[in-house]
């Protein structure tokens, strides 16, 4: 909060002031007789459950695609067709398990992977020690610009793009305008925030999830450092089918990307990076947002109420939604481009107890159970037909003739060389 104040503005609220504590009393009044006191769960149990197409985009059951896993994806090389299904699956108990570790989920028949899986407690990794001046270890410097675009049409709209200058964060300056917006993204359990915490997948069992595999049936998790938790699936919190998009140039220099109506997603969101063209060290960004957002802390599980907020905000598309236009003038600015997709699925929720209606009751949980779904894909922009496979070139193949003239940079590796310099990687 800024120290200084609007004289006209103080006025204003000191004439209303009467009415102003009137007003908060009440609201005080009605919070506090509904509020019902909430103890905290003995155990707390998430599955975070993935169908990607496209182009790989990080670990088994991670957050979600990230411009780190973008960097490791093309400098690595790699590109996958087909539809991959992932799990986390996270344990945290408020007990000790008296002894080492032991818990297990036990999956219905459908999934095709045995009878259950293990969940292990991670050895605790020492942490490094951090530099004296503060700057994480392998922090590079960014150069040059970040161009962000946003929109869905064939034109940008004003004010596009907004420009970040990477040489401010030298001076100390953080970039105003990265994040624009507060996302309520989740947060599970978590080895630091637990007595006793075990996962999946882990080093003991990373076994593959099967791709006919089903979630629909009775699940188990059963442990030497919590309550037995016990719930079922519907087919509503299967799996989420995969999204496979699809491009065409348009005839104003948009792209157009089109995908399949997922079944069950409760929205959609869509965001693309590349680098700047000629070999400039600028980095560009686009966002499915009708206002400037990065776009960043959206990819990746989002409660169906905040989902929902979001399309109201205009922020994500809604379900209905089968089709967007990247602007001309991003297309123009990053000729390489890599474009990420999300389709926000489901959210279950379990308790033992359940919560009492009456708010007087104190609630207190034995145990609590999320399970959440998302559906994403990943393709490099631009190229005609089908852009989930990820199979094409990145780059053109150079003169015809076949001259000896040393290839291009790859622009979309130029910027995510930046970005890793940005994000301290």
């Amino acid at each position: 909060m800024h120290s200084s104040f609007n004289p006209p503005i103080r006025s204003l609220a000191l004439k209303h002031a009467p009415r102003i504590v009137v007003a908060l009393l009440a609201a005080a009044a009605v919070s506090a007789s509904a509020q019902q006191k909430v103890n905290p769960p003995i155990a707390t149990y998430w599955m975070s459950i993935d169908t990607s197409s496209g182009m790989p985009m990080g670990g088994a059951g991670g957050a979600g695609p990230s411009m780190m896993d973008i960097g490791r994806m093309m400098l690595g090389g790699g590109a996958g067709g087909g539809a991959n299904r992932s799990m986390l699956l996270e344990l945290g108990s408020q007990r000790s398990a008296g002894g080492t570790p032991a818990a297990a989920h036990e999956i219905p028949p459908g999934l095709n992977m045995g009878a259950s899986l293990p969940l292990e407690t991670p050895q605790r990794a020492p942490r490094p020690e951090p530099r004296e001046d503060g700057v994480p270890e392998n922090f590079e410097k960014p150069r040059g610009r970040m161009l962000i675009f946003w929109g869905c049409g064939e034109q940008a709209g004003a004010g596009q793009p907004y420009v970040i200058d990477f040489a401010k964060l030298a001076q100390g300056q953080m970039p105003q305008g990265l994040f624009s917006r507060r996302v309520n993204v989740q947060r599970g359990p978590s080895q630091s925030r637990s007595k006793t915490y075990g996962d999946w997948p882990n080093q003991r069992d990373s076994t593959r999830v099967a791709a006919d595999g089903s979630l629909r049936g009775e699940h188990t998790v059963k442990g030497n450092y919590s309550p037995d938790i016990r719930f079922s699936l519907s087919e509503k919190y299967d799996f989420m089918e995969p999204v496979n998009l699809s491009t065409r140039k348009s005839a104003g220099g948009g792209i157009s990307v089109s995908w399949n109506s997922v079944a069950n997603a409760q929205g959609y969101f869509a965001t693309a990076m590349g680098g700047g063209k000629g070999g400039s060290e600028d980095v560009v960004v686009w966002s499915s947002s009708n206002t400037r957002e990065f776009g960043e802390s959206l990819m990746t599980w989002l409660p169906p109420s905040e989902v929902a907020r979001l399309i109201r905000e205009k922020i994500v598309m809604a379900p209905s939604t089968t089709e967007c236009t990247v602007p001309a003038q991003f297309v123009a600015a990053a000729p390489s481009a890599f474009v990420r997709f999300i389709a926000y699925g489901e959210e279950a929720n379990f308790a033992q107890p359940p919560r009492p209606q009456d708010p007087k009751v104190t609630w207190s949980p034995d145990w609590v159970v999320k399970v959440r779904l998302k559906s994403t894909t990943s393709a490099i922009l631009g190229e005609d037909g089908m852009s989930g496979g990820g199979g094409g070139s990145r780059t053109g193949s150079g003169d015809a003739s076949g001259g000896g003239s040393a290839p291009a940079a790859d622009p979309l590796q130029e910027g995510i060389k930046a970005l890793k310099g940005l994000f301290g990687r």
